[in-house]
């Protein structure tokens, strides 16, 4: 999927923001919602939306490849038998990232990204 960036990343290291990225999406793909930071959101919508791409189409490769992505098969299940059934009509943009303010801790600024 998407290549790490060049630069400072999320969690340091190229296999730290990979798992940060894969966490993020699962939870999205379960919860249908998650509260996290802008920056977080930003990096994890391409990568969701392009494992939901492959969720529509339903096909046995496509469903390993996300296994192999995700790691989680109930979460896997989920996307597959519920989730992306909704999106069938739909060619892109499943989730929307609503900005909440500053987190009151250490001031960081929060969104929610959400399923369409």
């Amino acid at each position: 999927m998407p290549r790490p960036k060049k630069g400072p990343r999320l969690g340091g290291s190229p296999q730290n923001q990979r798992l940060v990225l894969r966490n993020l999406a699962a939870d999205l793909f379960f919860y249908g919602k998650v509260e996290t930071t802008v920056a977080k959101a930003k990096l994890v919508r391409p990568y969701a939306e392009k494992l939901m791409t492959k969720a529509r189409t339903g096909t046995l490769h496509n469903r390993r490849q996300v296994i192999a992505e995700i790691g989680d098969l109930e979460v896997v299940t989920k996307l597959f038998d519920d989730v992306a059934p909704r999106y069938v009509d739909r060619n892109g943009g499943y989730t929307r990232i609503v900005k909440m303010g500053p987190r009151r801790g250490d001031g960081a600024e929060m969104a929610v990204i959400e399923l369409v």
